[in-house]
């Protein structure tokens, strides 16, 4: 084995970290018979090798070494190197095998069309490996045949057969979902593999006429005669057969499945409680899996878990549940009612999937959810740790979409203080996720159990961020805030104990605490000394003309940071705005911000555009630079210009017609576009005024899917930020009053 290895310069090559000088032991690594060296060694591949799905010209190197140990019986856990070869021969390169040779991704892109062909080109490899004895291997077998082996129509067949013998229900599973991919890389097979996932799911063989015609004729379906239409006894597969082909079907046409699919569902999932491995195929009797020796791997994660499962019911129906919910897209009622139903089980496992799936579906699209909202609330409950800390950090995101929930959060959080805060081995106090999520649905009964945790030595490094929706309620807390702040000592460790603080009494608007925050701003050691002050302007700017007192210090402030080389232009800026804010003074800081316009750093020019935006007419002398960065070359920039520009000559004939287009082309930006439509002008929204801005407005509320969602990312501010969004499109239009 690992002939010619040693005749590799493999120093000469490198992997996400380096040279590859250490490759050739992950490689010896994986044949070896300790089961920690190959999971090791299988680990430094992705980790290095492979790194994040890379390919580098190690990677190309290594290809020819895999093909020989997976074609190697001998070698253990095999299974985890046939799910590595996949991975590292499926890339989709999506156009990038056209890129330009000159152009930066072109190394990456070929290297990426090798690995794939050099796998392709040995698929064969992976033929004999679907009737393995190694249930590893037959688990990973289908997905490699399916997204790697060049005739289609075989591995289809193989599948077929294989499903008519295979005994073990996860590696059934993985034929079907096999199938499903080969549906999705071959159109012209996707309307007989998806005949065969109606029968296996049970349907209607009507269900197939929802489908469109198949591209290729020589695979087209007949569709029944109506006076064949008589629905046949579907063949008696079991539940967790029916779901992954359910599943399948929902990637593959949706539009094949059935009205009542919730209901369908909700009733594979009791059987499948009632005998989670399946007895009742009609291919005979099946057996339980074979003991596994290794870990589960990573792209057979219908595996099992491991001890952090034990007691679940069937464990890889949320993976099962999670491909149904994909393919099931944008309907959202249906989704909702699954949910809910998967919320209302008896196993713990189902429902702290469901709280998982909840979280992706509420991200991605708008809808009615306050049942099921109410339902994950009620999860906090249960005896369950894991599941009451998924619920509380899903309910965390909500924010004030979690008030059906606020009693089972103020019953959670009340019932023991240990869920206040967080403690870590190392790093600051943090919030609990419930009394994080209490706060943010602006619940004022979750002040007292806020006002407690100022008492601690040390306020939690994220209190603040908990106080934006507390209204007049958290008003309350200034006193205790005022005793913080003038106890602190202004010595080294001010930014880190400072920062919660000010930041709570900024989301709070607390004016009384003016003289302590002047201070701490007059008091600042030299240690963080800008990143202490930038805390404080942001309060002062909050407090506005009730921070009068402030004027001289800030002018003060100003004049030093425009005469200091060290300091930023955006420092600039902000000490300008928290001057403007307070003093309402445009001739005192207009100067610096029209010289902050023409600085080299985008962020600064962005900081003096958002402060010059803030002023609105005041501002107009400085409407010629801001003309200038409707040019620039970062899109951000332009658009903080376009909507400065906007605000101070109260003219959207230069501004409008951009932020339309970046409205298309740029969804984060859509918030701060927005807020500027729903401003009032002559009794009136600004939209009013702006050419097709009401038709704007008015198609995204028509639209399901969240502005900000993103396949594969998420910010735990997404929710918030969209329902912002949707907010003002609707002041915009006069359809609810305008917000303080």
């Amino acid at each position: 084995m690992f002939g010619g290895i040693d005749e590799v310069d493999w120093a000469a090559l490198e992997h996400a970290y380096g040279p590859a000088d250490d490759v050739p032991d992950l490689l010896h690594g994986l044949a070896s018979d300790d089961p920690d060296e190959r999971e090791a060694a299988l680990d430094g591949m992705y980790g290095a090798v492979h790194h994040q799905g890379d390919v580098y010209d190690s990677t190309l190197a290594c290809i020819p070494f895999l093909l020989e140990l997976v074609s190697d019986p001998a070698v253990q856990d095999r299974g985890g190197i046939v799910e590595l070869l996949t991975s590292i021969g499926g890339i989709d390169l999506d156009g990038d095998d056209e890129l330009d040779p000159n152009d930066a991704e072109f190394e990456y892109a070929a290297n990426y069309a090798m690995a794939s062909s050099a796998v392709t080109a040995s698929a064969d490899a992976f033929l004999t490996l679907i009737d393995s004895s190694d249930r590893g291997v037959r688990l990973t077998a289908p997905l490699a045949l399916a997204t790697l082996h060049s005739e289609p129509e075989l591995v289809l067949g193989l599948l077929r057969e294989r499903l008519k013998i295979e005994q073990d229900p996860e590696v059934r599973f993985a034929c079907v979902e096999a199938a499903g991919r080969v549906a999705l890389r071959h159109a012209w097979l996707a309307s007989e593999v998806v005949e065969w996932l109606i029968e296996l799911a049970g349907l209607p063989e009507w269900a197939r006429d929802a489908l469109p015609p198949p591209d290729d004729a020589r695979h087209a379906l007949a569709p029944p005669a109506a006076s064949d239409r008589v629905p046949a006894p579907p063949r008696a597969y079991d539940a967790g057969l029916r779901l992954s082909a359910l599943a399948q079907l929902a990637r593959c046409a949706p539009q094949a499945l059935p009205a009542d699919v919730v209901a369908g569902v909700s009733g594979m999932l009791r059987e499948l409680r009632a005998d989670p491995v399946g007895s009742t195929a009609t291919d005979g009797p099946l057996s339980p899996p074979a003991p596994r020796a290794a870990p589960p791997t990573r792209v057979g994660q219908l595996a099992e878990r491991g001890g952090s499962d034990a007691g679940r019911h069937a464990p890889w129906t949320g993976d099962l549940l999670r491909t149904l919910h994909s393919g099931l897209g944008d309907r959202v009622a249906d989704r909702t009612a699954l949910l809910a139903d998967q919320l209302c089980s008896p196993d713990w496992g189902q429902r702290i999937d469901a709280v998982r799936m909840s979280c992706g579906l509420l991200r991605t699209w708008r809808g009615e959810y306050d049942e099921l909202v109410a339902l994950i609330g009620e999860q906090l409950a249960d005896q369950e740790p894991r599941l009451a800390n998924a619920a509380a950090i899903a309910l965390g995101e909500l924010f004030s979409l979690a008030a059906p929930a606020s009693d089972a959060l103020a019953e959670f959080v009340t019932a023991d203080p240990r869920r206040w805060v967080q403690e870590w081995a190392t790093g600051p106090r943090m919030l609990g996720h419930a009394l994080t999520a209490w706060a943010r649905t602006g619940d004022p009964r979750a002040v007292p159990v806020l006002a407690r945790l100022l008492e601690l030595p040390e306020t939690p490094q994220d209190f603040g961020q908990a106080l934006d929706h507390l209204g007049e309620a958290g008003a309350a807390l200034t006193p205790a805030l005022r005793e913080r702040l003038a106890g602190l000592q202004l010595d080294h460790r001010l930014f880190d104990l400072a920062g919660p603080v000010l930041s709570s009494v900024t989301a709070l608007r607390a004016t009384e605490t003016l003289p302590e925050v002047l201070r701490v701003l007059r008091g600042a050691p030299e240690y963080r000394r800008e990143w202490v002050i930038e805390l404080v302007l942001r309060a002062l700017t909050a407090f506005g003309p009730a921070a009068r007192e402030s004027i001289p210090d800030l002018r003060v402030l100003l004049v030093r940071a425009v005469g200091s080389p060290a300091m930023s232009g955006a420092f600039e800026a902000k000490a300008a705005g928290a001057l403007w804010a307070v003093e309402g003074d445009a001739s005192v800081v207009l100067p610096t911000l029209r010289a902050v316009l023409t600085a080299r750093d985008s962020g600064a020019r962005r900081s003096a555009a958002s402060v010059l935006g803030a002023m609105g007419r005041a501002a107009e002398e400085a409407a010629t630079e801001l003309g200038v960065l409707l040019r620039a070359p970062d899109p951000w920039t332009r658009v903080d210009a376009a909507l400065a520009l906007w605000r101070v000559t109260d003219d959207p004939e230069r501004a409008w017609p951009m932020l339309r287009g970046v409205w298309e082309s740029m969804p984060f930006a859509r918030v701060p576009i927005a807020e500027r439509l729903a401003e009032p002008i002559g009794g009136a929204p600004v939209a009013a005024g702006a050419l097709g801005a009401q038709e704007v407005l008015r198609s995204e509320l028509s639209r399901i899917r969240r502005h900000n969602a993103i396949d594969g990312g998420y910010g735990s501010h997404d929710i918030v930020r969209d329902e912002k969004l949707l907010a003002l499109c609707r002041q915009a239009l006069n359809r609810e009053r305008p917000t303080t």
